[in-house]
């Protein structure tokens, strides 16, 4: 349980009212551009590649609920196998009716190569009608192939795979649909008590019935600019974390209450990240929380988890301050081989940069960073992904209002936002390089969820974004760079690993994760820029399992898969 709450994070809240959580924070000084080129350019090609999906989550223009206007995640796997990164698409509904046969659903994309996707959500059963929210990954009966769990403001789906050739949604008969009217949003698969099987952690984000639900400007905090728009998440019941234990066999059970999770405060749930924060061999837990603090569960190594967020440095921000959680992202941004975090957050509010300073105690560093330059956007999906392979993660955020109404007496608060690129300058340091990578950085769309990966195959990391009402984009990164590169593919029960790479007196580390960003899921292969180094000189995976081991040394500029028991 929670020990105490700072006493600053009272003082900073807000002192009007508001449905969700902001700091009005200014934005920090914008220091000048070191000068040196940005080799990424970033662009859109997803109408080209035949991702002709529309995301619907209410009317376009309006948003008389929340449930229309928190968005959906994306997905990059490769379902069948071939080696190329296929898409999972996440759709919403609206309260209107649809002409019958017309209902929008979930959709998967097969990468046929060259540059293309081919529809085949029909062929293999992926796609549902439905307030779809969130998906994470990973092979849940230890059969060799990826599967997908999806949330819904509903029964959430367990989609088995069928050996590449489609999926079953076997969510029913697992025990892990959840019940009918619950909201849920994140989701990671996660081996917590190193059976070998991957267990399963779902958040869900408020109590939401439509019928109980006010209106607009209703009540104080249905109001943003002393405007009405809709309410939530404060105000509505709080949702909760969920954790199943697989018991194998298709099956699983519902471990809230015997290993602790179901004793943490009260939250708005969101993403969900599973990763080994402390380096102690098990599994840990991080929840991204809207308008409430968010959520570090330490596994205690007995089957049980305790919360820490506010003991670990996780749980607000610089000042204190209870934030609007979003989407979150793991990676070592200081290459000193502990895995960081970062958070994104509300409108005048700052995303937080957790650097972990050792046994999984953080400090938010957002301030010192420069990266509390950009305060004018809602910022939901973020990966710390090294786009210029130069061996230092760099910071990508996708943004988007959640009230589309307000632009039209707030010229300034834009529904639409340009997407946001901070170049990691080593040192601690990043710098904001947004117009210097592309016109598909650019582009301004509400966009929620966002995925990062190498769809095209060409050694530098790509980016899939959902965007409201509109078609998704897919940013083709187009690199200029003749920095090195290596992908590595863990095989087996891989899921939380963490790999630590050393190229050229470098270390950087990185985990394996079911789902992050804003409830999407990033491509399964671990991708490091080495710079001007040409071969990885050695590589240290933490498994899952609890197993250490080493290997390499591997020349740079490929994959190399990796499976447990065959290092040193």
């Amino acid at each position: 349980m929670r020990a105490f709450v700072p006493l600053l994070a009272l003082l900073c809240q807000p002192a009007h009212a508001q449905g969700v959580a902001s700091g009005n924070l200014p934005a920090a000084p914008k220091p000048k551009l070191s000068g040196r080129p940005f080799p990424a350019t970033f662009t859109d090609v997803a109408a080209s590649a035949g991702l002709t999906m529309k995301f619907v989550l209410g009317r376009a223009g309006t948003k008389k609920y929340i449930v229309e206007a928190n968005g959906s995640g994306a997905a990059f796997l490769d379902y069948d196998a071939d080696g190329l990164l296929d898409i999972f698409l996440v759709n919403g509904s609206r309260f209107e009716p649809f002409p019958k046969g017309q209902e929008p659903i979930s959709r998967l994309y097969r990468n046929a190569g060259g540059g293309k996707f081919i529809d085949v959500t029909a062929q293999t059963g992926a796609g549902r009608s439905g307030w779809g929210n969130g998906v994470c990954a990973g092979d849940f009966d230890a059969d060799g192939h990826t599967d997908l769990y999806v949330t819904y403001w509903g029964a959430n789906s367990l989609y088995r795979n069928k050996a590449g050739a489609g999926f079953e949604d076997v969510a029913p008969r697992a025990g892990v649909t959840g019940p009918p009217a619950e909201w849920s949003t994140g989701c990671t698969f996660l081996d917590y008590d190193r059976d070998g099987l991957l267990d399963l952690a779902v958040s869900s984000y408020a109590g939401f019935d439509v019928k109980k639900v006010p209106l607009p400007g209703a009540q104080p905090w249905c109001l943003f600019k002393e405007t009405p728009v809709f309410c939530g998440p404060r105000g509505l019941p709080h949702g909760r974390i969920t954790l199943y234990r697989n018991v194998g066999k298709g099956a699983f059970e519902d471990v809230s209450s015997k290993t602790g999770i179901a004793d943490a405060t009260p939250c708005y749930g969101f993403t969900m990240i599973a990763a080994d924060l402390n380096t102690d061999g098990w599994t840990d837990l991080y929840v991204a929380c809207d308008s409430t603090p968010s959520l570090y569960f330490r596994n205690q190594k007995d089957g049980t988890f305790r919360e820490l967020a506010t003991e670990a440095g996780l749980a607000y921000s610089e000042h204190g301050a209870e934030q609007a959680g979003m989407g979150l992202a793991i990676g070592d941004y200081d290459n000193d081989g502990w895995l960081d975090a970062t958070k994104t957050n509300f409108i005048r509010d700052y995303p937080n940069l957790y650097r972990n300073l050792g046994k999984g105690i953080f400090e938010d560093l957002v301030l010192r960073a420069g990266l509390a330059v950009n305060p004018q956007y809602v910022l939901w999906g973020t990966g710390l992904e090294d786009f210029d392979n130069d061996g230092w993660k760099d910071l990508f955020q996708v943004g988007g209002h959640v009230y589309p109404e307000i632009e039209r007496k707030y010229p300034g608060e834009a529904y639409a936002n340009p997407r946001l690129v901070y170049r990691n300058l080593g040192g601690g340091k990043f710098e904001d390089v947004s117009s210097l990578a592309g016109p598909g950085v650019a582009a301004r769309h509400s966009s929620r969820g966002a995925a990062f990966g190498d769809f095209d195959n060409d050694g530098d990391i790509d980016v899939l974004i959902m965007n409201m009402d509109q078609p998704p984009s897919l940013l083709r990164n187009d690199l200029s760079s003749r920095n090195h590169w290596l992908k590595l593919q863990l095989l087996g029960s891989a899921t939380g690993a963490t790999v630590t790479v050393e190229a050229a007196g470098r270390k950087q580390s990185a985990a394996l994760l079911s789902q992050s960003s804003f409830l999407s899921v990033n491509d399964p292969r671990l991708h490091f820029g080495l710079g001007q180094a040409e071969k990885a000189d050695r590589i240290t995976v933490r498994w899952p399992s609890g197993r250490v081991e080493e290997f390499g040394p591997f020349a740079a500029d490929a994959l190399v898969p990796l499976r447990e028991g065959t290092g040193k």
